[in-house]
């Protein structure tokens, strides 16, 4: 798919509605099927999920409503290891090409790491592809907001990337 932007880096948007949650939006031209697809698909999570500076590796994922997924972070260099995270939670809610909500929690020790959030995923139709709307609601005290916001709009290009290619 093609669009007026040709050649210039899609718009995301992104907000911090509060002090504890963010929503990044980004438009991808891909269908929603096939957005919504990479979300729950192991091999593609692992490739566009982690931020620039991480790999990750999916311990297991069950893409089905009350099944869970374990992820792992790693900071591929010195600057980034004190970073290295284990989450995993429990999906939700899930809509084939128009939401996904899960449950992310932080494997650790540290009480201000504590704590369940909540991410919903919508994916809409629109001229060009789809526009994915994350929300990350209810970050452990230890969690700048500011942080997971920059994390979503990496890993969302990293999405593009990814199905824009395929």
């Amino acid at each position: 798919m093609t669009d007026d932007n040709s050649g210039r880096e899609p718009t995301i948007n992104s907000e911090q509605n509060d002090s504890r949650s963010v929503t990044v939006s980004r438009v991808i031209e891909a269908s929603p099927k096939r957005v919504y697809e990479a979300f729950l698909d192991p091999d593609e999570l692992a490739q566009w999920f982690p931020p620039t500076g991480f790999s990750a590796e999916v311990h297991h994922l069950e893409p089905e409503e009350g099944g869970t997924y374990r992820i792992t972070f790693t900071g591929e260099t010195e600057k980034f290891a004190e970073y290295d995270s284990t989450f995993g939670g429990t999906y939700l809610e899930l809509v084939p090409g128009e939401r996904i909500v899960y449950t992310d929690e932080f494997e650790t020790d540290d009480p201000e790491m504590a704590g369940k959030t909540t991410v919903t995923v919508t994916f809409e139709a629109v001229s060009v592809g789809t526009e994915v709307t994350v929300r990350h609601e209810g970050f452990p005290e230890a969690v700048p907001p500011s942080d997971a916001n920059e994390g979503w709009i990496d890993s969302l290009s990293n999405l593009a990337r990814l199905v824009e290619s395929t």
